[in-house]
Formats: structure tokens, sequence, C-alpha cells
């Protein structure tokens, strides 16, 4: 049964029919948050569990590295291929975090709300056609960081609940990371797969890339359809503290989103970006400069797994994926692969899984298979992506509480008709 979450408000006009009369909205109250969708409680309980298990993932990789389980080799070889990811994590956090403060996605919000002329269903196809946007030319961990707050601020600014918004920001995340190289660091790996040119990787997987997309779009909008009627009251702008931060904030964000997609390296760009903003807020603000800043759980977290499933593949870890995957190229053996991929992202996570299973994917074909199991299936535990850690971080320091439960279990309906339909599109293209 799907959970009632807050409808929007629906309006009612005042007496009398004149232009002004027309105009002026008054908002019905908009029904109280169930408890178990609240968005202003932070599960301090499940915070606990996770830092616990954080900690032991963290002393099992340790332990794991001082015991010389995983050769120096590859252990430098893991080094070069994820340090670079977590590099990025790390900058574009602290650009969300500080681009948050000076009211970058209050302003941004604002826009969108104006942009929806007070009519949820409009309000929310925006929000899809800019996560889709957002997603294909930036990546999926830049949609995790920088959407899910614009989001959450515009959900709570028109007085709607802000998890169908936050559920559209990870599903599509995931989803639609299969559009361009640069959608997903899986994608930029296996590029050279599919031809020498961005377009060639394009061009091999439009079709499942889109079916993913309307297959999402559609489940979402299925699952929220009484949320996504009626109207809502468009408000002045909020007010901007420091505008000097502002505009420096909206210069380095809408900076970062061509040069993520102009081939440099986006680490660099990432923490260029960073250091800008930390630099600005050292002169106008420096009293939210702290240690905070840093995503510590995500980057221990991330960098943990990966060290403990190179160790799972050192010992014979990816020969079982590989004698797994089969072999061929018809529509069961691509299905094999796609599956393989989709239960190695659940069960580890998509980018060692992806690491793992590419010696089995010669070629385009069974490539875009593996493609689609650990880019698209990641929505189902919560380590399944980066993009989905970095999207809770971001929904625990906006004081926004859901239920994993409740996401495995959607995850897993919209999993199970999103992988099949979408290596059938690859198959027949």
């Amino acid at each position: 049964m799907v959970p009632r979450y807050a409808v929007a408000p629906r309006m009612v006009r005042r007496a009398g029919n004149t232009a002004d009369d027309r105009r002026r909205m008054v908002p019905r109250a908009a029904p109280a948050y169930p408890a178990h969708v609240s968005d202003s409680v932070s599960g301090p309980t499940r915070r606990h569990w996770i830092r616990i298990i954080t900690g032991i993932l963290a002393a099992a990789a340790l332990l794991v590295v001082v015991a010389g389980l995983v050769p120096g080799p590859q252990l430098g070889e893991l080094a070069a291929t994820t340090g670079p990811v977590l590099a990025f994590v790390l900058g574009v956090t602290i650009v969300a975090e500080l681009a948050s403060l000076a009211g970058v996605f209050t302003v941004l919000a604002s826009h969108l709300a104006a942009w929806g002329r007070g009519r949820v269903i409009l309000l929310w196809s925006l929000v899809l056609v800019m996560i889709v946007l957002i997603t294909a030319f930036m990546s999926l961990d830049t949609t995790a960081v920088l959407v899910t707050p614009i989001v959450v601020v515009l959900a709570r600014r028109v007085g709607l609940s802000p998890l169908p918004f936050a559920l559209a920001t990870v599903w599509l995340a995931n989803t639609a990371s299969l559009f361009l190289p640069v959608s997903n660091l899986t994608n930029l790996i296996a590029a050279d797969t599919f031809g020498p040119h961005p377009g060639d990787f394009t061009s091999a997987l439009w079709a499942p890339t889109l079916t993913a997309v309307v297959i999402t779009v559609a489940a979402l909008s299925i699952i929220y359809r009484r949320s996504l009627t009626g109207r809502y009251t468009v408000t002045a702008p909020a007010e901007v503290a420091d505008r000097p931060l502002l505009i420096v904030g909206m210069i380095v964000v809408g900076l970062l989103v061509p040069l993520l997609i102009s081939g440099a390296d986006v680490a660099i760009v990432a923490g260029g970006a960073a250091l800008v903003l930390l630099a600005a807020f050292a002169i106008r603000r420096p009293r939210v400069l702290s240690p905070s800043l840093v995503p510590w759980r995500t980057l221990v977290f991330a960098a943990s797994l990966f060290v403990l499933v190179e160790a799972a593949h050192a010992h014979g870890f990816g020969t079982l994926l590989a004698s797994a995957s089969g072999t061929g190229e018809d529509l069961g053996s691509l299905l094999q692969v796609a599956a393989v991929g989709a239960l190695g992202a659940n069960a580890v996570n998509n980018l060692p899984a992806f690491l793992a299973l590419t010696p089995i994917a010669e070629s385009p074909l069974r490539m875009g298979a593996l493609l689609i199991g650990v880019n698209l299936a990641p929505l189902i535990s919560p380590w399944a992506s980066l993009a989905t850690l970095l999207w809770h971080q971001r929904l625990t320091s906006l004081d926004v509480d859901i239920s994993w439960r409740r996401y495995a279990r959607f995850g897993l309906l919209l999993v199970i008709v999103l992988v099949p339909a979408c290596v059938l599109a690859l198959w027949v293209s």
C-alpha cells in the first residue's frame, strides 16, 4: 500500500471576480506529514547505527591492509582508480555545503517555484527535467549533492512533503546515468569499449537510457499520484543575508557545470571550486568553517568498501562473478550479465562490482548490459552507489528522515521491471 504523504494545499478564491481577486489565493491548511515521513526528525538512532557500521567497516578494511590480504600492486591500482572519486566527493560536498549556506539553493528553489506557476504537476515536471539534465551533463554524484538540497528547500517552501522530490532525485540520478560518459564514473571507464568518440557511447546506449528514464518517471508519478494534484502559493523570494557571498556561490556553481563536462579532471575542478568558496567564506563568514564540512563518514564508508571488495576480488570473488555471468550476446546472456551486475552493485557497491566484472564484458553489447546492471539497479541497498550515500548525507544535513525499508521495497519493485526492459531495449536496438 502506498503511503499517503502530504498533498499539495488546494487553493480557493476570495469573493469577487476582479483581476486582483483572481490573483489572491488563500491556501487551505495542508495536512500534517505522517510521523514516519517527518521532515523535521533526523533519526538519531539510525545515525548511531550508521556510525557503528562505518566504524566496523573501517576497522575491517584496516585489518585487511595490515594483514597484507590485498597485494601491494593491487592496492596501488585501487588507490589510483578510487582516489580521484573520493577527492571529487570531498570537493563537491564542500561546494554544496557552502553554496547552501550562501543561499544559492534557496534562490534556485524560489525560481523553480515561480516557474511552476502554482501548479504542483508543472513544478514536478520541471524538477524531473532538471534532475535528468544535471545527471546527464554533470554526473549522478553531482545530482545527489547539488540537486537534493534544491528540491528539499523547494518542497518546504511551497508546503509539500520533500520525500517525493527526494526519492525522484536519487532514483533518476541512478537511472538517468547512461546518457553520456561523464554521467557516471563507470561510463568513463567503459567508454573505450564502444569507440573512441563520446558519441559512440551515446549511440550504443540511447535506447536503454530513454527506457530507464521513462519507466522511472512513470513509477514515481504513480507512487506519488495523490501528491501531484492541486496548487500551491508562490511566495516572495527569501531575503539573502550576504549578497556578495551569494554572487560568488552562484558563479562557482554556474561554472562548475560546464567545467565538469569539459574533459578536465573532475577532482581538480571540484577541488578548485571548493577552495574558491572556502576563501570567500574565510573573508565574509569565517565562523561557519569547521571540520564538519568534510563528509568524513561517507568517505570512510566508501573507501572501506572499496578495500574490502578488492580483498575479496583478490581471493577469488572476481572468478566467481565471472563464472556466474556466462558468455554470449543473446538476450538470455545479456540478462544474465545485467542481473549479476545488479546483484553485485546492491551487495557491495556498483563501482567495485563493475571493476570486478569488467573482464567478462569484452564486447559493446555485454558492456552495455553490465552498465545497465551496475548503473540503473543500485536502488535497493543504501550503499549500492556512492550517489545514494551522498544523497542520504545531504538529506541528513537537511533534517529529512527516510525509511530504508520502504526505500528498498520500492527500489526492488522498480529494478525488477527496469533491468529486463532496458536489456531488451539494448538487444533490440
